[in-house]
């Protein structure tokens, strides 16, 4: 209720709320003031309500004091329960765990005042599985009542936990839930065999790696506590066979290590030990984490091809054996137990030569040629083997034969054979080594003695001198020598071996005198001089001088002959007049145009002058003399006439000449001229084909072509006219 201090009773005052809820869940008196809930409150769902009261004047509403504001404050009772909101609840624990183990924890929620009595306080129990598990009443935490879980004899179990508020007390509201506990795997059981004994069987022919079989060791747990090892414990086992794990199945895989022999042994006892490859060391009081088992291998029996003792064979011969001799035996026998007999060949290819041969029943290798060390000094040879009843059963072996050295090659000097001494070379100068090379190879090494030979045993110019380790040293035994007298010593010495027997060989050792600087050094030696003597003789030499003379006066006759021509034609190309076409690019004027082409240009290469009509005619110095002579005459006539038949004649007169000369070339045959094309009225304007006579040609056609053409149709209808007349 709300009551205001100004109000005596008289229902003057209205009384009015606003805020939340007003109107709807709260509604008040307007005389009295009282404040009602319309309906049910859940203090879960709203705590309290905030609103404003107002006391006003009943008649003008006119507002008797300030708005005040109160709260409505909801008061908790216990009619919520407890509920599990995280579930469902899945926990795990390691098998075997001690006592009290934590497992996991569940928290229920209580949606009532926890500040307001004993409605949200909740306490937990178990009301299923309290023997397995046990959970705290206060923070609901489960953990193990027993330490004997198994888990290869139950992997998982199921609680149901209850919440209960009021602190457990009558009255009290619960809510409950499931929890599932999944019993985690531990490394507690050890591998076992399931049979004590496995057989397998295999051929003596597998090849290393066949597999023979497998088998597995069972255990009861699980995961990474399953894997396992195994081994192969016995010597005997483990020499012939290997064992492996297999990642997948656990399965030990056993495989052939060693090939295998039927006659040998038939049967093989094989222990195989399994063990666990993680090991909890708080397990390990149970007992041993291993098995064995026995797996029994069978051999049986194949057809074997024969097999050479010893396998590889080295023979040794000497290399002046005779053809047929012994070099060796090879030996091959039938491992199966009916031992057949077996025949012996030599593979071909290896025996390209058939140095040896070979008793294909007692497989005797004999000399089929003759041998030779230095040519080859070992031979590989392939020796094949096979049943006499099965040729398919073959086997081979390489045999290596080594051929004995036999002192068979005399010693030889080792190049090189020159030495050279300077002319004023002193006594006891040494002037050269002498090595030696020997073929054969002793098996004691080489030894080898060194003399002059028997016609240079009174040699007084050079001396041998033995150094004891297979050389020899030459130093000569007089002062000075004289290339002019004598350029060329030949020294033969006599090279003799160890033996046996003992070989000897004469080697010439050839000693050239040359001249040398006062360091010594050599220059310069009379070789090269007798090399261009005996190379060139005198005859040669004034054959060859007199071939490069005549060659030389060749040259200058052709020389002077060209100058001769070259002067010739000068002296006639000096009266030379050659057809010249001149290109113009500009347009004419049309037919009344007669200045359109000016035929000053022509004279242009003799330097004609301009022709002036003039009181004392046209100027004519330049021309040549014959022209000047013939043009006397028509100084007469009109200037223009003049210049036209002047040019006429001149044309004329060189057609002429050239016509009639033929050792000259045309000159005009190198001039460029234009051509209107195949399809043109008009021929060619070349002189070429211009004849010395022109009467034979008809040029009226001329006046026909227009304007452009009509001087050059008057220079030649003009003097065809003339020549009519005449």
């Amino acid at each position: 209720q709300i009551h205001s201090d100004s109000d005596e009773g008289d229902g003057s005052i209205k009384y009015t709320i606003s805020g939340e809820g007003a109107g709807t869940i709260f509604i008040i008196d307007e005389i009295t003031g009282d404040i009602h809930a319309t309906e049910r409150l859940d203090r879960e769902e709203k705590t309290f309500y905030t609103l404003r009261a107002q006391a006003r004047d009943r008649l003008t509403d006119r507002p008797l004091e300030p708005e005040s504001e109160f709260i409505i404050k909801v008061q908790d009772i216990n009619d919520s329960e407890p509920k599990f909101l995280e579930g469902p609840y899945i926990g795990s624990v390691p098998e075997l765990s001690p006592i009290g183990t934590s497992v996991m924890k569940v928290t229920a929620s209580d949606a009532d005042d926890p500040t307001y009595g004993s409605s949200a306080r909740v306490i937990y129990s178990v009301l299923e599985g309290e023997k397995i598990f046990t959970v705290d009443s206060k923070t609901g935490i489960i953990r193990t009542a027993v330490a004997e879980l198994d888990r290869e004899t139950q992997d998982r179990y199921e609680l149901v936990i209850k919440a209960t508020d009021m602190a457990g007390q009558m009255g009290g509201l619960s809510g409950s839930t499931t929890v599932t506990i999944v019993i985690t795997d531990v490394n507690d059981s050890p591998p076992r065999f399931p049979q004590k004994m496995y057989q397998f069987s295999v051929s003596e022919s597998a090849a290393v790696g066949t597999p023979v079989g497998r088998v597995k060791a069972e255990d009861a747990d699980m995961g990474e506590n399953t894997d396992m090892s195994y081994l192969i414990k016995d010597e005997e086992g483990a020499e012939l066979f290997r064992v492996s794990t297999d990642g997948d199945s656990q399965e030990a895989i056993i495989t052939v290590r060693k090939p295998l022999d039927y006659e040998n042994k038939r049967t093989h006892n094989v222990v195989v030990e399994a063990v666990n490859k993680h090991v909890d060391p708080r397990f390990v009081d149970l007992g041993s984490f291993r098995d064995q088992t026995i797996v029994r291998v069978t051999v049986t029996d194949w057809d074997e091809p024969p097999q050479f003792r010893p396998p590889a064979i080295v023979l040794e011969v000497q290399e002046d054996a005779r053809l047929g001799a012994l070099v060796g035996v090879v030996n091959a026998v039938d491992p199966d137990l009916d031992n057949a007999p077996v025949r012996y060949s030599i593979d071909p290819s290896t025996d390209l030569e058939n140095i040896f041969n070979i008793d294909f029943i007692t497989g005797a290798l004999t000399l089929g040629k003759i041998l030779d060390r230095e040519t080859a000094g070992w031979h590989n040879i392939t020796v094949h083997a096979m049943e006499a009843d099965n040729p398919s059963q073959v086997s081979k072996t390489s045999v290596s034969i080594r051929i004995l050295d036999v002192n068979d090659n005399p010693p030889e000097l080792a190049a090189p054979n020159e030495a050279s001494i300077c002319e004023d070379a002193k006594p006891g100068q040494l002037i050269h080594t002498i090595s030696v090379v020997d073929r054969d190879e002793p098996q004691t090494g080489h030894r080898f003695y060194f003399t002059l030979a028997p016609e240079a045993a009174n040699n007084r110019h050079f001396k041998l001198w033995d150094v004891k380790d297979n050389t020899a040293g030459i130093r000569t035994q007089r002062t000075g020598f004289n290339r002019q007298e004598q350029n060329v010593y030949l020294l033969p010495i006599l090279v003799v071996d160890s033996g046996p027997p003992a070989l000897s060989s004469t080697g010439t050792l050839t000693i050239r005198v040359c001249g040398c600087d006062t360091d010594g050094t050599i220059q310069t030696c009379n070789t090269t001089a007798y090399v261009m003597s005996a190379a060139l003789s005198p005859g040669a030499l004034i054959a060859l001088l007199v071939c490069m003379l005549i060659l030389i006066v060749l040259v200058l006759l052709i020389l002077a002959l060209k100058r001769h021509r070259k002067g010739h034609r000068m002296s006639e190309d000096e009266e030379d007049m050659r057809d010249n076409v001149i290109k113009y690019n500009d347009e004419g004027g049309g037919e009344q145009d007669t200045q359109a082409y000016d035929m000053s240009a022509l004279r242009s290469l003799y330097d004609f002058p301009e022709v002036k009509g003039g009181d004392s005619g046209p100027d004519l110095h330049s021309l040549p003399q014959w022209i000047k002579d013939q043009s006397q005459g028509d100084l007469k006539d009109s200037a223009t006439a003049s210049d036209f038949s002047i040019f006429r004649s001149y044309i004329c007169k060189k057609v002429e000449h050239a016509d009639t000369d033929l050792s000259v070339p045309p000159y005009d045959s190198f001039q460029t001229y234009a051509f209107e094309g195949s399809s043109s009225p008009a021929l060619s304007l070349s002189s070429i084909h211009t004849l010395s006579n022109t009467s034979e040609q008809d040029l009226s056609y001329l006046s026909d072509w227009g304007p452009r053409f009509r001087q050059l149709a008057g220079l030649y209808l003009v003097d065809h006219n003339e020549e009519e007349g005449s």
